[in-house]
């Protein structure tokens, strides 16, 4: 449990700004996160990493020379927004290209994807290396679809040390892919870990049990086990990692025991004797090994365990060495400080947002009850929704959706007009709430507004462009389809049963209803689908029979937008 807090809603703003304090020779903040004090040397590739927030020293306690450039903040277990990522970027650019690198988390891959199409239609060339280290989230056949632990440090470490030596950003690309390539982590836990302000843990591990295939953002492992000693575990976890290695593997590895929380160095320092000797017993030389905490998860009782299969090009990157806050190798000489206003000028960008007409502040202004009412629903079914995402994923989802919606509302002036209110709302909600719904839901109020606003148009024929667009853009942003028990698995019949009613010439009230009943109908349905997608998807046995999250907050909005429709209607 985090003990030391004031409000928990500000503990990560406050955590950072208390970080940067202590390191300011090292990190100064900018909006979204933090970047080196000192810049590297201009032309350097600049590596940025990131995700949500308590999992220190990642990823702002890697920032410094031989490592990262910047790294973008979100909240706890909370993919940062694409503002944040953007921003961060911007200001850590210093004309080498930008390599983002992060976790395969869906969150994180869409709100970065969005600030990498940003960047590049500025001209900045950036490049995404995803982190896919954990072999208890997809099987070897499918490597691209595990996700990122312990492994992230790694990639990071690579990376870093590329740019550093002045690498150009295709040679830093590869070298990030070839060490994600070979490097597998396995975790166990033995408890879970507590939100700032929370009661209770996200999750427990029965008595006696150890939890095999942890993620670190809360998610429960795979399979629980008879909790053993150091001994057995080790086997257990060397085992498990030596059964699955990348081809032409060598006999040479980089080794990491992560501590995730409340397992401490002293313990971590048994176990890493343990793996010692296996991993002699095997014919392999042990490179430099870290033990201790580099990506925790929270106050999570547990620990992972890394290998790295090192090549002639890897192992004089993994040596060389780096100094940032929270990790230091061997030896750099360190800048001082730079100029502040001299960095961020490069990062500041003029908009301009054209007049709207009449017609649509007057549309923006009868949108306005609709965004009402989307938030009451939010602020009913919070609980709910947590307590339902909380099954096979971190609980998240009733806490961001209804951070987005009252962002969005915060945000939406009906003077900017129908599109641009709508835009303004969707970046809010993305940049607020941070995870894979900000993302979708932000990008979604995009492709409505655009659609919506038309002069002269047939309300009938922009709210079913509206509809379909909106579908076309959460299915191009996260790549999820029917089936894969996501929010798609309700808007898709919404969709679809409203472009029928119309059709048919039902009225738009009536029309919106049933498209709200068949959205409703297909959320519960959700429950008889396995996850093919996100945190969930290793956990797909336990999310069985209960419905999904994003699917079921979709049916509530609109099922309040139907309502609402009626309502205005009279």
């Amino acid at each position: 449990m985090t003990r030391i807090a004031n409000d928990p809603s500000q503990f990560v703003r406050e955590a950072l700004a208390g970080f940067v304090a202590a390191h300011a020779d090292l990190v100064r903040a900018v909006d979204g996160g933090v970047v080196r004090s000192a810049p590297a040397a201009p032309g350097t590739v600049a590596l940025v990493v990131g995700g949500g927030s308590g999992h220190y020293p990642a990823f702002a306690g890697v920032v410094g020379a031989g490592m990262a450039a910047g790294a973008v903040c979100g909240n706890i277990f909370t993919s940062p927004s694409a503002g944040q990522a953007y921003r961060v970027a911007k200001a850590a650019h210093r004309g080498g290209g930008v390599l983002f690198s992060y976790g395969n988390y869906a969150g994180d891959v869409l709100h970065f994807g969005e600030a990498q199409e940003r960047l590049r239609e500025e001209g900045i060339d950036v490049r995404t290396v995803l982190c896919t280290d954990d072999i208890a989230s997809a099987p070897p056949d499918e490597l691209d679809k595990r996700r990122g632990i312990a492994g992230d440090f790694v990639v990071f470490k690579i990376a870093g040390a590329a740019a550093e030596r002045g690498d150009t950003i295709d040679e830093v690309e590869r070298l990030a892919r070839l060490a994600n390539h070979r490097t597998r982590t396995l975790g166990v836990a033995f408890g879970g870990c507590t939100f700032p302000g929370a009661d209770e843990p996200l999750f427990t591990v029965p008595e006696g049990m150890m939890s095999i295939g942890l993620g670190i953002h809360g998610e429960p492992g795979i399979r629980d086990v008879p909790r053993a000693g150091s001994a057995k575990l080790a086997r257990t976890l060397v085992d498990a990692l030596l059964d699955d290695v990348p081809e032409d593997r060598g006999t040479r590895v980089a080794v990491l025991v992560n501590g995730l929380g409340t397992v401490k160095y002293e313990e971590l320092f048994v176990l890493y004797r343990d793996v010692a000797e296996l991993l002699g017993a095997a014919g392999l030389t042990v490179v430099e090994p870290e033990v201790g905490e580099l990506v925790t998860s929270l106050d999570m009782a547990g620990l992972s365990l890394t290998l790295v299969w090192l090549d002639d090009e890897l192992e004089p990157l993994w040596s060389a060495p780096a100094y940032t806050p929270a990790y230091r190798k061997g030896a750099l000489q360190v800048a001082a400080p730079g100029d502040v206003q001299e960095q961020d000028a490069a990062a500041q960008t003029a908009l301009e947002t054209p007049a709207a007409s009449d017609r649509s502040r007057h549309a923006a202004a009868v949108a306005l009850p609709f965004l009402d009412a989307a938030r009451a629903t939010m602020h009913e079914n919070e609980a709910e929704l947590g307590r339902i995402d909380a099954i096979a994923g971190d609980g998240d989802h009733g806490v961001g959706m209804r951070t987005g919606i009252d962002a969005a509302r915060s945000a939406a002036d009906p003077d900017a007009g129908l599109a641009a209110m709508l835009a303004t709302a969707g970046d809010a909600w993305s940049e607020k709430a941070g995870g894979t719904s900000g993302a979708l839901w932000g990008t979604m109020l995009r492709a409505i507004g655009r659609s919506l606003d038309q002069d002269d148009a047939d309300p009938r024929v922009t709210t079913v462009a509206a509809a379909r667009a909106a579908l076309e853009a959460v299915t191009a942003r996260g790549g999820a389809g029917v089936g894969d028990k996501t929010m798609v698995d309700a808007l898709e019949p919404f969709v679809r049963e409203l472009e029928a009613r119309l059709a048919s010439g039902a009225a738009l009230t009536d029309a919106l209803t049933a498209a709200a009943e068949a959205a409703t109908a297909a959320a519960a349905a959700t429950s008889q689908l396995r996850p093919a997608l996100g945190r969930a998807r290793p956990l797909a046995e336990k999310s069985l029979g209960h419905p999904d999250a994003g699917a079921t907050s979709l049916a509530l909005i609109a099922t309040s937008i139907a309502k609402t429709a009626r309502k205005e209607e009279r």
